[in-house]
């Protein structure tokens, strides 16, 4: 039997499966409607689908590094709990081996693990765990050496905050060292690097508050130039990793903290589990009166 398009979109509509999915299960039932639903079902595809809706801001972020090369994996679940899942950490853990292969998120979603890609793997957890989930991004970093750090770890090279350092110089004085930056980042989430790796827009922003600030004086007009640019300094020192001062020895910058330990710190990635997704608020009475009205 021909599988037509308006079937696959009353498959799609009745089940919120995917268009693939939904058309696979009409061709794998000769297009019988009810059978496909329940293929779909079996599949764990329709269920999977129907929670896609859902905000999945929780999660865990799981670090790996080979050779030169880190990556940070975030893979989002709707609640804290999933996240404490040993099958769920299991599967994070493996989605970042792969990730070492790959150099996009796109990429990862479509590398194999084991026998499948890595988007069906997801698709399968969802429909045994019953959560949404996200396999969010990928972040590589590379250099000479690269160390990883996870903070509040949930399980090992997995927890809330990952962090990649990627550091030029003696392996075993990087590492020392590395693993000090990396912690240092975790706490403190600068902005980029270097002032030279700064967001124009974010630069300009400030510069327009601190000018603004700076003409309240009333102070006369070189004074003010003078005060944006002190200003601005202690602003690039406050948000760069390098000219932050270090955690553990505020007395020095990380970049000169580095640089007495003899290497050089190249690059960095920090990733925070669901930062930057906006979470659903809806108080407890409003949810009663949700379940309630729908009951």
């Amino acid at each position: 039997m021909a599988i037509s398009a308006a079937m696959v979109k009353e498959l799609r509509e009745s089940t919120g499966a995917g268009m693939m999915d939904a058309k696979k299960a009409l061709e794998e039932t000769s297009g019988d409607m009810e059978a496909a639903v329940d293929w779909l079902r079996t599949k764990g595809l329709a269920k999977a689908a129907k929670k896609s809706g859902r905000i999945a801001a929780e999660g865990l972020v799981a670090v790996a590094v080979q050779d030169g090369k880190g990556v940070a994996v975030e893979v989002n679940s709707e609640t804290d709990f999933v996240g404490k899942n040993a099958e769920f950490q299991g599967m994070v853990r493996d989605i970042a081996q792969v990730a070492l292969s790959v150099d996009s998120t796109e990429a990862l979603a479509a590398a194999p693990l084991n026998g499948k890609p890595v988007s069906e793997v997801l698709t399968d957890a969802i429909a045994k765990i019953g959560e949404n989930m996200t396999l969010r991004r990928q972040v590589t970093v590379t250099g000479e050496n690269v160390i990883s750090y996870v903070h509040n770890a949930a399980a090992p090279n997995m927890g809330k905050i990952g962090v990649l350092v990627a550091l030029k110089g003696d392996a075993a004085k990087a590492q020392e060292i590395g693993k000090q930056i990396a912690m240092h980042i975790a706490a403190t989430s600068p902005a980029s690097l270097s002032e030279a790796d700064l967001d124009p827009a974010l630069v300009e922003r400030e510069k327009s508050v601190l000018t603004e600030q700076a003409r309240e004086s009333g102070k006369p007009e070189a004074v003010i130039e003078k005060m944006i640019q002190g200003r601005m300094s202690k602003f690039f020192e406050e948000v760069t990793l390098l000219g932050q001062k270090f955690v553990i020895n505020p007395d020095v910058t990380v970049a000169q903290a580095a640089k007495d330990a003899g290497v050089e710190v190249t690059a960095y990635a920090r990733v925070a589990v669901g930062e930057g997704i906006e979470k659903k608020e809806e108080d407890f009475a409003a949810e009663v009166a949700k379940t309630l009205k729908g009951a």
